[in-house]
């Protein structure tokens, strides 16, 4: 076998790639090249701490816990630390620093009140020279006496000014002047991407100093407020601490943390400060928050009940309930509109509308529109107060007078019946058809024995009669929107029947 000229073979190969380059070269002498990506080096924090750093606070807070929970380290105690490892806990106990105070989520249950013990740590940061500061409502809620630190080591027992549990916002008040209060920026200027830092005292460990980037803004998880999501890491003991953009502005309050062992897992939320401010006013001048209310139970609006209605898109709040004497029913709103805007500002996400609304002062003019069996209608409304919910009244299935449905009915898997003038005055509805029994597409569908139809098709419904005749007329080869009630809220379904 010929041995192979691998000194040959590496030039011949050079010299076809030096052709092949050539030839390229001929057919396309202009040759656009990519421009390298911008490299940015990592930020310096150590400007931004200097600057804010005095602005930070240290808050520990006692409480009246059980003698039995404190001695048996059961770790049921809001302070004893429950979630952590004998390992942790040691830790604390060895180098004498506090039990921190667990994130909102994860926090447990305090016992019954028995003796002043050491309850937690936390952090906030100094809103005005004169010593008001603002923390988180679950570091404080339920303190007998509060402790705040400075960073010059001087400690003062706080006041506490006011506490909102709706947006785990306190401010808490130290006798002292001249103090370095914190600028507060504008959550409208903050992009997701852009760098955050957190100072506070996870674990007790004062003063630690965290950064990341905003993972997301407006991110709702079910509380009255829409949180900043980042990923700076925030442990038990940084709630109320503030999160900083690069400009040495604080732009939210560390809140909750995101976690499946108690610790850090790379998601963390904060509440926005420009929401927190107008909190933070109400609590100093009055010592409590005031929102407004319209009293309506709503729903979120699925698309194919919003394609059903005429909507366009998936946008607004479903009217699932109206408050006997609210608002809303002087107002003339009926279970089953959708509420789009509120003021002119759309309502995007069903969420929106308790935000808009409890911002709004109780007492002030407002516009609702809503949309109903479409078409879209502006009504005038007067803000109240927010109070608690009503409790849910079921509805009388005595005095049923029933009645053979028609063949298009018991086509949908329908059997209804009239209802009483007993049973409408006790569901304050002027008409509408209880559902008997429900199979096929009806059930499908999710309606049931109890249900009261109101609307099909839209079309209002005041009896069996009229229920039929909207069926009658319905397009066939559409699935029919049935707003119906159930207990006190009434709610959409979509009836698709098999042809």
């Amino acid at each position: 076998m010929k041995k192979m000229d691998w000194k040959n073979l590496h030039s011949c190969a050079l010299a076809g790639v030096l052709v092949v380059a050539a030839s390229v070269a001929t057919m396309a002498p202009s040759v656009v090249h990519a421009q390298p990506a911008s490299v940015r080096g990592l930020p310096d924090f150590t400007d931004l701490v200097e600057q804010v750093g005095p602005s930070v606070v240290n808050i520990r807070t006692l409480e009246k816990v059980s003698s039995s929970s404190v001695e048996g380290g059961s770790g049921s105690g809001s302070g004893s630390g429950s979630g952590m490892d004998e390992e942790m806990r040691e830790f604390f106990k060895r180098f004498g620093l506090p039990i921190p105070n667990t994130p909102r989520q994860q926090r447990p249950q305090r016992p019954h009140a028995q003796e002043e013990q050491p309850r937690g740590v936390g952090s906030g940061f100094i809103l005005s020279a004169d010593g008001f500061v603002m923390t988180n409502a679950h570091v404080v809620e339920g303190a007998e006496e509060v402790l705040v630190t400075l960073t010059d080591s001087r400690e003062f027992k706080a006041k506490i000014i006011g506490v909102d549990k709706r947006t785990d916002v306190a401010v808490v008040k130290i006798q002292a002047t001249g103090l370095p209060a914190v600028k507060v920026g504008e959550v409208s200027r903050l992009k997701v991407g852009e760098w955050v830092m957190a100072i506070g005292s996870p674990f007790g460990l004062e003063n630690t100093v965290t950064a990341g980037i905003v993972s997301a803004k407006q991110r709702d998880t079910g509380e009255y407020l829409p949180f900043i999501q980042t990923d700076v890491a925030i442990n038990p003991g940084n709630s109320g601490g503030p999160l900083i953009n690069m400009r040495g502005e604080v732009v939210g309050i560390n809140s909750q943390i995101y976690s499946r062992s108690g610790g850090f897992m790379g998601i963390s939320f904060a509440i926005p400060i420009d929401e927190a401010i107008q909190v933070s006013e109400q609590l100093r001048v009055a010592g409590r928050v005031t929102r407004g209310r319209i009293g309506v139970q709503i729903g979120p609006v699925a698309k194919d009940i919003a394609e059903s209605l005429g909507l366009g898109k998936t946008q607004g709040a479903l009217v699932a309930g109206v408050e006997t004497g609210s608002p809303a029913e002087k107002s003339g709103i009926e279970a089953g509109d959708v509420i789009t805007k509120f003021d002119g500002k759309t309502i995007d996400k069903v969420s929106d509308l308790p935000r808009m609304v409890g911002s709004t002062r109780p007492g002030s003019k407002s516009t609702i529109t809503v949309f109903r069996r479409g078409s879209a209608r502006d009504v005038p409304i007067t803000i109240a107060e927010i109070e608690s919910d009503t409790p849910v009244r079921k509805i009388a299935t005595k005095e049923v007078q029933p009645k053979k449905s028609s063949a298009a009915l018991q086509h949908l898997g329908l059997s209804v019946a009239e209802l009483t003038e007993a049973q409408k005055k006790e569901l304050k509805i002027k008409g509408g058809v209880r559902v008997e029994a429900t199979t096929e597409a009806a059930a499908r569908a999710g309606l049931r024995e109890g249900d009261v139809i109101l609307a099909i098709a839209n079309t209002e419904v005041a009896n069996l009669k009229e229920l039929e005749a909207a069926v009658a007329k319905a397009d066939k080869n559409k699935p029919l929107n049935v707003l119906f009630r159930r207990g006190e809220w009434a709610q959409y379904a979509l009836i698709r029947s098999a042809h």
